[in-house]
């Protein structure tokens, strides 16, 4: 299913059918503050297995997920005072923040150093589902492993569309990716450089 958003901020239609469809175990494409995301509810793990399938992933990589904010992020991973001060001024924001897990993060999703990538992007409308839904979703860009991303809603529908339950057509996002920041021990590396700016890490 396909529905368009034109409105910058959230349609309550949308968000709400996105809510159901998560509920349901179900896949959904959705805009974020860099390009599309490809996710579904971080606590299913039948649906986390099909997101891999999806784009055709190697499980050893690992996926990020999205939480609403600050708060919602000190429940999933350890976060330390200096974590806290870089986050707090970077979120929301084109970022991906890698912490160490704590329990609540399923295994599934959990790295071998026992860390996780969390994402709060600056998008009215996946901010909105997770906060509808109650806990995090997974975020992984539209695109099959090592191939481009996908951002016309067009090419989206042709690629992906028999493969997912809902898209959420925002129209036209630019393939941009967000910055991943390495925060263990509090000793940031820049993992990889995206459109969020990572000055203050170098």
């Amino acid at each position: 299913m396909r529905i368009t958003v034109d409105d910058p901020y959230p349609a309550r239609k949308a968000v709400n059918l996105a809510v159901d469809v998560l509920k349901k175990g179900g896949v959904i494409i959705y805009p974020t503050d860099t390009t599309y995301g490809i996710g579904c509810d971080l606590f299913n793990k039948e649906a986390i297995e099909r997101v891999y399938r999806i784009k055709r992933m190697t499980r050893h990589k690992p996926l990020s997920f999205i939480c609403a904010d600050l708060k919602d992020i000190s429940r999933y991973a350890q976060v330390s005072n200096y974590s806290y001060q870089v986050m707090r001024r970077l979120l929301p924001g084109p970022y991906t923040f890698i912490l160490s897990a704590t329990k609540m993060v399923p295994r599934l999703m959990i790295t071998k150093r026992k860390t996780v990538g969390i994402r709060v992007p600056d998008n009215p409308i996946c901010l909105e589902i997770v906060e509808a839904l109650g806990n995090p979703i997974i975020t992984t860009s539209a695109n099959f492993e090592d191939e481009e991303v996908v951002t016309d809603p067009e090419e989206i529908e042709t690629t992906f569309g028999s493969d997912v339950d809902l898209f959420i057509d925002c129209g036209y996002l630019p393939p941009h990716l967000s910055s991943i920041i390495d925060l263990i021990d509090d000793n940031p590396v820049v993992v990889r450089e995206g459109v969020g700016d990572t000055a203050m890490f170098r």
